[in-house]
């Protein structure tokens, strides 16, 4: 055996820490409308782009072409979100959120911000320090 910890690795906790939350999360998206975490997270980033193409998403979400596009089809085929060929580059597909996508994110967002609440009281007073730790991170992660 080794003397590394795991348990007290950073990437290891962040990891399994997003994954718990992640999951608690979804377990109120997927009884409400039956769509997957994958699905959640293309739903929730055309929320914030509007009319974007899978290779954005993708990139900006940090999954897999396929299975964006995956979830994309499952999307589409629910009426959450529609595709279309982009006029410049043929090979792109853009997806949009649909009215219906569009009503669902609406009924989510208040149910994510109490999910949300939830999981930052758990921080207690740590929470403002938390939140301003992790920005930094993300945004210094982002840079390398």
């Amino acid at each position: 055996m080794c003397d590394f910890d795991l348990n007290g690795f950073l990437p290891y906790q962040l990891s399994v820490l997003a994954g718990r939350v992640s999951l608690g999360f979804s377990d109120l998206y997927k009884q409400k409308f039956g769509i997957t975490i994958p699905e959640w997270r293309v739903v929730a980033h055309l929320s914030q782009a509007g009319s974007v193409s899978v290779r954005e998403i993708h990139q900006r979400v940090d999954m897999d072409k396929s299975k964006v596009s995956r979830a994309a089809t499952r999307l589409e085929n629910a009426g959450y979100v529609s595709k279309k060929v982009n006029d410049a580059d043929r090979r792109l597909v853009e997806l949009e959120l649909t009215a219906k996508g569009r009503d669902m994110i609406a009924e989510l967002t208040p149910i994510a911000r109490a999910y949300e609440a939830r999981v930052l009281t758990k921080l207690g007073e740590h929470a403002p320090e938390f939140r301003t730790s992790l920005n930094t991170l993300m945004k210094r992660q982002e840079n390398e």
